[in-house]
């Protein structure tokens, strides 16, 4: 078990109880009893021991007094004394209860000189008694200011340190080897110089020569310690010399603070100020303050240079000197009505500072009372006029290119009507030789039924060839119309279209097995003609392409591509070679033999066309002999990038 006395402290001997005993440790009626027991145990001894006509009858009671006074106090000394005299003169010479001395003048005498005596002893051991009782208060007064000096030494927020004359460390306290980072018994090895920056170490030594050749008594500085770990702390020194004389210095006493967040602190604020007046002369930033009362600006840290204002500090009517004068009443205005808390101070006006017109930009907040008076302004004015000049370079490039973009329509509407006028051309004027080259084609073969073969198989190449021109300019027609016209765009439901273009191409080939599905409801917001038109080609394609493949699967679902849904159109043909795929959309540009499959190349453009118009996008994905897969997507009218309709 750990003892509960305070450490460094004795249990006391036990005549120390005896040498630290005090009356008041006791009852006053304890005290007198005691005193009255000690006297008549006294006496009995006396008579028990020795006669009583004997000498020293006063001797032994005068021991009990003196034993009284010691347990008891001047109080029980007393009383053991007067009833001792009492005994002496009346009970201890027979007859009992008689005066034992025959001559009263003797008696007299005898009992002044032994009171006297006793007086004088008691008075005296009581005495003796209250000094040991100061002094012991004395003592622990000074044990409890010991204590509470080496308490205050030990637990102080500071470091507390006691340095001797050349350096060494007399005492530490705990602070400052939490500080430093070294024990106690390391420190009382060293001098402060050992884990002082070596920066710092003369600044501090110069300091202390003052001290010792009596220029002054103490001294504070800032000074950077090196702890054990190496790390490098900034502290407040505080340094007082103790004399022994005034002449004669002892000892230093040194108080130190941890001052390293102040000076991180620090140092991240002139990191931001420097920042600050960086940002501000990038950005072309003034701040300021105002009085609003008095109507007095000032600007902060210089910034009014930024912004070319002729002065740091000016009024209200300063600044409207050099405002434009088409803006001086609307400035006036908004100022007022931001005073007044109407609305808030940001605004823009025109200056005329250093012989050129300027541009500012004003913003500001205002510090109120309780009852809502403006009585400061904060604020930044930022100067625009390179913004000003480009917004103004801006306006005139975009009338210019407005202009340019009117020319241009009206360019692409002329080559339009132009397109418009070789469509018509080809619909009608190509068509009647056409039909005339047929139909004569045809009258020679039915009215010369003598032509021979070779003859005859010119005239079937001529009615084909003839009859293929037609289907192509069908074609360029039918392309054309796709890009006319204006989108009417309302819900479409692409799996009804899809399911019945699926059903009418297995109608037209009742001896073909093809295993096609539709996913359901797969809804768009288009055109309802224009999408018919892109199934149709899609999934004739897709038919066409899976003629020479057994087991032939056509399906049509969707997919999610970056948050757009996308639709496609997949069969497990014939495919293509992803290395061709850029003619896969171009009208005419055929993957295959027409040998391999009919048809004119037009299909493809036609449904890429389709979906353009639309804003989306057509994509297709292919490996010979292992099929085909075409998807296309179409935004919503409302989509950040849906493009607009081409007309």
């Amino acid at each position: 078990m750990k003892s509960s006395q305070p450490a460094g402290s004795e249990r006391p001997a036990p005549w120390r109880h005896v040498w630290n005993w005090h009356p008041s440790q006791h009852s006053l009626w304890l005290r007198l009893t005691v005193a009255v027991l000690l006297t008549l145990i006294a006496t009995w001894l006396r008579v028990a021991l020795a006669p009583a006509e004997s000498g020293g009858r006063f001797i032994t009671l005068s021991l009990a007094a003196a034993l009284a006074a010691l347990y008891g106090g001047l109080a029980a000394g007393m009383v053991s004394t007067l009833l001792g005299m009492v005994l002496v003169n009346f009970f201890l010479v027979q007859p009992y209860g008689s005066l034992a001395f025959e001559n009263p003048v003797e008696a007299f005498w005898l009992n002044l000189w032994h009171l006297t005596t006793q007086v004088v002893v008691v008075g005296s051991i009581w005495w003796m008694q209250e000094q040991n009782q100061r002094l012991r208060t004395v003592h622990r007064e000074l044990e409890a200011s010991r204590r509470r000096f080496r308490d205050t030494f030990e637990f102080a927020a500071a470091g507390i340190t006691q340095v001797d004359l050349n350096g060494r460390l007399m005492m530490v306290n705990q602070t400052f080897c939490q500080l430093v980072g070294y024990s106690q018994e390391e420190l009382l090895q060293m001098r402060f110089q050992d884990f002082t920056h070596p920066d710092d170490i003369r600044p501090d030594e110069a300091l202390l020569e003052q001290v010792l050749r009596g220029e002054r008594d103490r001294y504070s500085i800032e000074k950077r310690y090196v702890r054990k770990d190496g790390q490098v702390v900034w502290a407040h020194l505080t340094v007082a010399v103790v004399r022994r004389t005034p002449d004669v210095p002892e000892y230093f006493v040194s108080v130190v603070q941890d001052i390293s967040a102040i000076k991180a602190a620090e140092a991240a604020l002139r990191t931001n100020e420097r920042l600050m007046r960086q940002a501000h002369a990038l950005a072309g930033l003034a701040s300021w303050e105002g009085d609003v009362p008095t109507n007095r600006f000032r600007t902060l840290d210089n910034s009014y240079r930024q912004i070319g204002l002729p002065y740091e500090t000016f009024s209200g009517e300063d600044l409207l000197a050099l405002t434009h004068p088409a803006d001086r009443e609307r400035i006036g205005k908004d100022w007022a009505d931001a005073v007044k808390g109407l609305r808030p101070y940001n605004s823009t006006y025109r200056t005329r500072m250093n012989g050129e017109d300027r541009w500012l930009s004003v913003r500001a907040e205002f510090e109120r009372d309780a009852e809502g008076r403006a009585l400061r302004a904060f604020g930044v004015t930022q100067d625009i006029t390179e913004r000003k000049l480009a917004e103004r370079q801006i306006q005139r490039l975009n009338a210019s290119l407005e202009q340019k973009i009117r020319e241009r329509t009206r360019e692409l509407k002329d080559a339009y009507d132009e397109l418009e006028s070789y469509s018509y051309a080809v619909a009608h004027d190509l068509r009647s030789p056409l039909r005339l080259i047929n139909g004569f084609a045809q009258a020679l073969q039915e009215d010369n039924a003598a032509l021979d073969t070779g003859s005859r198989r010119h005239l079937d190449r001529i009615m084909q060839a003839s009859r293929k021109m037609g289907l192509l300019i069908d074609g360029l027609l039918k392309l054309a119309q796709v890009g006319r016209g204006e989108l009417q765009r309302q819900p479409v439901n692409l799996s009804l279209i899809a399911t019945r273009l699926l059903e009418e191409l297995a109608a037209e080939s009742p001896q073909r097995q093809v295993d096609w599905s539709v996913e359901p409801d797969l809804m768009v917001t288009a055109d309802p003609a224009l999408m018919e038109a892109l199934l149709q080609n899609l999934l004739h394609n897709a038919w066409k392409y899976t003629a020479e493949t057994p087991q032939a699967q056509i399906r049509m679902y969707a997919r999610m591509d970056d948050r757009q849904a996308r639709f496609c159109v997949a069969d497990n043909g014939s495919g293509f070679d992803m290395s061709r795929a850029d003619k896969l959309f171009q009208p005419f540009q055929r993957l295959h033999q027409p040998h391999e499959f009919s048809g004119l190349g037009i299909g493809l453009a036609t449904a890429h066309r389709i979906v353009l118009r639309h804003g989306g996008t057509l994509h297709a994905k292919g490996t010979p002999g292992q099929g085909a897969t075409f998807c296309f997507s179409v935004p919503q009218p409302d989509a950040p990038d849906s493009n607009p309709p081409v007309r």
